[in-house]
């Protein structure tokens, strides 16, 4: 039976089952444990099934979240996943990471007034794309091949959901990684505890099943250039989605002294290396007591909480502003707490110590306090004068962002830049070079998964828009994107 409005209204938003804090922090197993089928029902009955659904419009990849919701709420999770797995590629990785609360969650209806809380649609979409995986044989619809090539640089969201689309539009799709496997930033850069290893496996196993091609260790820009991808290896257009990896430091005394990382390598070591299973994976990595982590975002807060598991019993987060203006989700913040992360707000590193033999062994800080609001909208931190104090430490991480990294731009001087070195692209996706395109955050700067998958989607119609015309190929018509097949339910 429908539930009415007031009926749903007073149904309260379900809590997320989690391992236990004194548990969790000491492995890289899974802190959130997902909803259950039936906290999963209450949950999508609290949706309002609005008509003008405001939810779809803060989707950056356009996914039916009503229609999807009314299928749980209803017991029809094949229609779920069917809507789910129709819009979104990679609905078990969005699920985990993707910042809900500033997108489709943010402009929920139930979101309004001061005690107002959103349909879960994070935990719904984490729900269904479990189930989906463990329980449907997931068969997609592929348009006729057309025997065109198109090259996808970079296999992190951005590359692998262009990937998926332009297979599913017919295309011969390869994905050239530098890395030695895939996923890009889900792999090296989004520790285990978050995202699961075998959840990444699982979605690139299913754009592989669709005939995307995968290949690794391939540097574009030394290994292959654009040029040499649109010439002699016959591939008619070029999506560029090779993230923006390059880390920045402080420019402050002491950044080269040992046991001083980046948060970059500092994850790639742990995530994608498996520093954590250090002798069985031949990866060391330094387990300093106690840890900095410098920065107040979602890297810093998985720095921070990796240097716990890897045995800090003090991890120490540093960052220059209030706890309000940290750009790290709510969720990850809450959960740092909960782990026993120490956090110094209002602080900012000025110079790193070292012991006789340049080793760390302590952090200069100053003392700050909030001015008025910068550029970016957030009050600017000022520093207090004569406050200098040291805080004591073995490690430093730095997590205060990442810029691009010149080596493919370098080797394609045609494709414009922008003053930070950004990728230039039309609202299509288009770079200045014909048949290229990028996505992510080589075009967009750091920015969420979410958001580079919006880019990659919005790139791959472009694309195939580009290479049918190019080869005199009429338009695709449209089509129904997948066909969900039951194993285990019941006939």
């Amino acid at each position: 039976m429908s539930l009415t409005p007031k009926e749903r209204l007073a149904i309260d938003r379900q809590r997320m089952p989690e391992r236990a804090p004194d548990e969790r922090n000491r492995d890289f197993r899974e802190v959130n444990l997902g909803f259950s089928e039936s906290l999963a029902k209450i949950e999508a009955d609290r949706c309002l099934q609005c008509k003008d659904g405001k939810c779809v419009y803060g989707c950056p990849v356009g996914i039916d979240i009503p229609g999807f919701l009314d299928c749980v709420s209803k017991g029809d999770l094949r229609g779920a996943a069917e809507l789910l797995l129709g819009a979104n590629a990679l609905p078990g990785i969005t699920g985990r990471v993707c910042p809900q609360e500033e997108q489709c969650e943010q402009v929920c209806v139930r979101a309004k007034g001061k005690n107002g809380k959103p349909v879960a649609v994070g935990h719904l979409e984490r729900f269904v794309a479990d189930w989906a995986r463990e329980n449907l044989d997931l068969k997609t619809l592929l348009a006729e091949p057309t025997g065109i090539k198109v090259a996808v640089v970079g296999s992190g969201p951005a590359g692998l959901t262009c990937a998926g689309e332009l297979a599913k539009k017919g295309h011969n799709v390869t994905v050239f990684e530098a890395l030695h496997q895939p996923g890009g930033v889900l792999t090296y850069g989004i520790p285990e505890f978050r995202l699961p290893n075998k959840i990444i496996d699982a979605e690139v196993a299913r754009l592989r099943q669709m005939g995307v091609k995968i290949v690794c260790n391939v540097v574009i820009g030394r290994t292959f250039t654009i040029d040499e991808l649109l010439g002699e290896e016959g591939y008619s257009a070029v999506f560029i989605a090779n993230g923006a990896g390059l880390p920045m430091f402080m420019n402050i005394p002491g950044e080269n002294l040992k046991g001083v990382y980046s948060a970059n390598e500092y994850l790639t070591r742990t995530n994608l290396m498996r520093a954590y299973e250090f002798p069985q994976f031949d990866t060391p990595i330094i387990r300093g007591d106690p840890v900095v982590v410098v920065g107040g975002g979602n890297v810093a807060m998985d720095a921070v909480r990796t240097a716990k598991r890897l045995g800090a019993k003090d991890a120490i987060l540093v960052y220059r502003r209030s706890r309000e203006e940290m750009p790290a989700r709510v969720e990850e913040v809450h959960h740092a707490e909960e782990e026993g992360i120490d956090f110094r707000m209002l602080t900012n590193p000025v110079r790193i110590l070292a012991d006789q033999d340049g080793w760390v062994r302590g952090v200069e800080c100053l003392r700050m306090e909030l001015g008025e609001p910068d550029d970016s909208g957030r009050r600017k931190p000022v520093p207090v004068k004569g406050s200098e104090f040291v805080i004591d430490c073995e490690l430093v991480i730095m997590a205060i962002g990442t810029r691009a990294n010149p080596l493919l731009t370098q080797a394609t001087p045609d494709i414009a830049l922008n003053k930070w070195g950004y990728i230039v692209v039309d609202e299509h996706g288009a770079t200045s070079k014909p048949g290229v395109y990028a996505g992510g955050d080589i075009a967009r700067g750091s920015a969420t998964v979410i958001l580079a998958m919006g880019d990659g989607k919005k790139a791959a119609v472009s694309i195939d828009k580009y290479v049918r015309t190019k080869h005199g190929l009429p338009p695709l018509p449209e089509k129904p994107t997948c066909d969900v097949q039951t194993k285990c339910m019941a006939p």
